[in-house]
């Protein structure tokens, strides 16, 4: 009888099945939801419906069910072996790029009075790329500022309370507004210019534009993907059990 009271007293997140569920049933939706926006948008399926037939029939079933072709997509693939092989090429390479090439800017606009626009378009893209890119490592390394006048003093099952909750009603669910947003249709601020492959609009400078819509896709991608670990982590600390947060960082073990 007691247990049942403390069960009940600790309401959902008591329930690890629960947890699990809700966590990979989101990205079973997420991922199913960006394959049908690929499938109708590029491809020219009739999109998820009953009503678009039996192709929309077999997008709309996905869900429950639980430019690129010569070059985007074989440098995706090859950048996917790549992370399960080795962490070498990381962003702090990436940052050092960014240094590289401001120093470059001014060197050649204030010693040689010389500038070219791609340049400024391609640090402004690795600027892009390393805080998009790099905010689910960050995630995962304690790495973001939290204001924890409060919070360092609480006990481990408040932490993990209060990071399950900030977690579902602050990062999960700004990572589907993102997406929902960016993709809900043709004309979408992720969809279109990557339809169009829209390029910018001053002379010279770099014609990948869209690829700034990519980022931010890939950044909601990724952020839902590491906020859903945070979550079950969260609720192991919330219950006292295996699998407690630990940032890889740390050193321990």
């Amino acid at each position: 009888m007691a247990s049942t009271t403390v069960q009940n007293r600790n309401g959902l997140f008591s329930n690890p099945l629960f947890v699990r569920s809700l966590g990979w049933s989101n990205l079973w939706v997420m991922f199913a939801y960006l394959f049908n926006n690929f499938a109708t948008f590029w491809g020219g399926l009739p999109g998820a419906s009953m009503y678009n037939g039996t192709v929309g029939l077999l997008q709309l079933l996905l869900y429950p069910a639980a430019r690129g072709p010569y070059v985007h997509i074989p440098l995706i693939i090859l950048g996917i072996i790549l992370a399960t092989r080795t962490k070498t090429l990381g962003f702090h390479w990436l940052a050092l790029l960014i240094v590289v090439g401001e120093l470059m800017i001014v060197v050649f606009r204030f010693i040689f009075s010389y500038e070219q626009a791609f340049m400024s378009d391609l640090v402004r893209f690795w600027y892009g790329a390393l805080f998009l890119f790099a905010s689910a490592h960050t995630l995962l390394e304690e790495g973001h500022v939290r204001v924890d006048i409060l919070y360092a003093g609480l006990k481990e099952k408040s932490k993990g309370r209060i990071n399950a909750i900030g977690t579902i009603f602050l990062g999960i669910s700004l990572c589907w507004m993102i997406i929902l947003t960016g993709m809900a249709q043709k004309t979408s601020i992720i969809n279109s210019p990557l339809l169009n492959f829209e390029t910018t609009q001053s002379g010279f400078g770099l014609y990948v534009k869209y690829m700034m819509a990519g980022f931010l896709g890939i950044f909601a991608i990724s952020m839902m993907i590491q906020f859903v670990s945070y979550l079950m982590a969260a609720v192991a600390d919330y219950r006292g059990e295996d699998g407690k947060y630990i940032p890889t960082g740390s050193g321990a073990h």
